[in-house]
């Protein structure tokens, strides 16, 4: 990946010592508290903390807040910001901006915060010591965090939750069957570390890593960018790999990448996905809403895509199917202003393309907003956003560089959506 400048960053000393020190407790822990003299309950203890945690980051944290994929009331947040806290991976509205940058410019080496581009090691733990100042964070949506009651309590009050939720609940756990110090050990600091730790950097990394909250989760950031099969796109490096999609609770589908704001992440039946089931179980009791798809269509293009650039070759395929064989009717800047503001209709030009996206709007995985801020809008329109500032009229001129990278880079199925709301072609190219 092409970047203008390296990221300003500066070791994050106080994070880095609380990683460690959870590390080195875990392992002298487990010395003098071996697993022969540890009672059966505080192992199933361990167990069922460890499931909650990480279904809380990959319901909560990832799908529900990054992707925005379903919605669901305050009780179901509450719980998501209480026990995900518990994993000790960043308050909700940290962990999620990050994770949407990613998504933004995956791979990217400046952009990116745990691009699998820089190797890795970087990928699964390097980037968590540092402190990184990433220029374009401030072009991340971060309104519905800003608005969520829950997302803000959590991040204001993140470090007494985390304690509480992290250490102290599985030792007043423990104590109840005479365990305090066991449950310290296994269902607060082995939960979160040790199972892949001693296996981290050695190959296959898919194969031997066990069940710890940190490092399964990191390992979506590194081996599911390494070690997999790529059924939906090649554009990054993303992977699907069932080892991991069984630690991870179906993130390790990783290759679905591809359709963000898809409440599942293995879109079949038969992919292993207990995140999916959990958050339709939800929906079946009326906790969760609006679950988003991708279109079927979708799904099956970009697979049929893949199969026959492995048969016959990308330029090959290129020329069979091109990106844009269509005809579309010539208009001149005035008549598609006409339109947009008679019609009530929201349209973009990219590439010298004319789209209404008016369709589209509610399904945009970055919300509605940032299509309304690049619209077009006639020179005497004085349109705000949102946050009740003024909207320049020929910001519209600014879509393509929008579209392209400078906001997003999107995925080919992207760029094909895009396509079929193509209306006509801009006169004065």
């Amino acid at each position: 990946m092409k970047s203008s400048s390296n990221p300003k960053q500066t070791i994050w000393w106080a994070n880095a010592a609380f990683f460690i020190a959870v590390h080195l407790g875990a392992i002298a822990g487990i010395y003098y508290h071996p697993l022969r003299s540890t009672s059966w309950k505080t192992l199933c203890l361990t167990f069922a903390l460890y499931e909650t945690a990480m279904l809380s980051i990959t319901v909560g944290y990832h799908r529900l807040y990054s992707h925005k994929s379903f919605r669901a009331g305050q009780v179901v947040s509450a719980i998501v910001a209480f026990f995900g806290a518990s994993a000790c991976q960043g308050s909700i509205k940290w962990w999620a901006l990050r994770h949407r940058l990613h998504h933004r410019y995956t791979d990217d080496l400046v952009h990116d915060p745990y691009a699998a581009t820089r190797g890795m090691l970087w990928a699964h733990v390097g980037w968590i010591f540092y402190k990184t100042e990433y220029e374009r964070m401030s072009l991340i949506n971060r309104e519905d965090l800003d608005k969520d009651k829950v997302v803000v309590m959590q991040h204001e009050y993140y470090i007494p939750i985390t304690a509480t939720a992290a250490f102290v609940v599985p030792v007043l756990i423990g104590s109840l069957w005479d365990d305090a110090a066991g449950a310290f050990v296994w269902a607060a600091l082995f939960k979160c570390v040790i199972g892949a730790y001693t296996r981290i950097l050695q190959q296959p990394v898919v194969l031997n890593s066990g069940h710890s909250v940190w490092h399964s989760t990191f390992l979506i950031n590194s081996a599911a960018h390494w070690n997999g099969v790529q059924p939906y796109s090649d554009e990054d490096t993303s992977r699907t790999n069932l080892i991991l999609a069984i630690l991870t609770n179906g993130e390790g589908n990783h290759n679905f990448h591809a359709f963000p704001h898809d409440f599942r992440s293995g879109p079949t039946p038969f992919e292993w996905d207990p995140t999916k089931w959990l958050i339709m179980l939800l929906h079946a009791f009326g906790l969760a809403t609006n679950l988003r798809r991708a279109r079927q269509e979708d799904l099956n293009e970009a697979k049929l895509h893949m199969k026959l650039k492995a048969y016959v070759g990308p330029e090959t395929l290129q020329k069979l199917y091109p990106d844009d064989a269509s005809e579309h009717p010539l208009w001149t800047l005035d008549k598609a202003q006409e339109y947009a503001a008679s019609a009530s209709r929201c349209l973009i030009i990219i590439d010298e393309h004319i789209m209404d996206v008016t369709a589209y709007l509610k399904e945009h995985p970055g919300g509605a907003a940032i299509i309304r801020k690049y619209s077009l809008r006639k020179p005497q329109d004085k349109a705000k956003d949102r946050n009740h500032d003024e909207v320049d009229p020929d910001l519209w001129k600014q879509a393509t560089w929008a579209f392209s990278g400078g906001l997003n880079t999107h995925s080919r199925a992207a760029k094909r959506r895009l396509q079929g709301y193509t209306i006509a072609k801009l006169a004065e190219a």
